[in-house]
């Protein structure tokens, strides 16, 4: 089967997720500059969800690239990634509203931490499913970056109930980390 379906499939389900999260964001019921900065957090909270989507169809997207087929474990394994990038908007209306609360800050850990392992998990079916020759087999042999984001996350997890902002700063180092697709899958792409 070929990859066209599962990246317009893909591509859909992250486009509806980003629109339920804008619509999430609620305008200050006043009109002066006091009401506008108290919503400060809650337009931090969109905007770091944003990107970390944002990296996901990217990656994604060269990762369809390099693919020239799919099999039954490799739609569930999308699947598997959608359902754990489906809930970001709810973890981000509940870490927007409550940015210095513990809960919702390890909570959005955990989304980001499943999500990278189901990105991994993708990425090791798809690995499977093509010959020696499948450039993502090479290029995903050191797999430093993905070892070192769900290290963070185990770290940001915990670190919610010691500090908020050192779980804040482990989930911006991961989104900066990866802001940049590999720039060998984007050659071979």
């Amino acid at each position: 089967m070929k990859t066209g379906r599962l990246e317009a499939f893909s591509d859909g389900v992250l486009a509806i997720v980003i629109t339920i999260m804008v619509l999430e964001m609620k305008a200050p019921e006043e009109t002066d500059l006091k009401s506008l900065l108290e919503t400060f957090p809650i337009f931090l909270s969109y905007l770091l969800s944003f990107i970390y989507l944002g990296i996901y169809w990217n990656n994604h997207h060269h990762l369809l690239q390099v693919t020239q087929k799919v099999n039954g474990k490799i739609l569930w394994g999308n699947l598997h990634l959608l359902f754990w990038l489906s809930l970001i908007p709810f973890a981000t209306s509940w870490i927007g509203e409550n940015y210095t609360a513990a809960l919702p800050i390890a909570l959005y850990g955990f989304i980001l931490l499943m999500a990278a392992i189901a990105y991994w998990i993708l990425e090791i079916q798809l690995i499977k499913f093509h010959d020696e020759n499948f450039p993502l087999r090479k290029l995903t042999q050191r797999g430093a970056k993905e070892h070192l984001s769900i290290i963070i996350y185990l770290i940001a997890i915990p670190a919610a109930f010691l500090n908020y902002w050192i779980s804040i700063a482990c989930f911006v180092v991961v989104a900066v980390m990866w802001i940049v697709p590999d720039r060998r899958l984007e050659s071979v792409a």
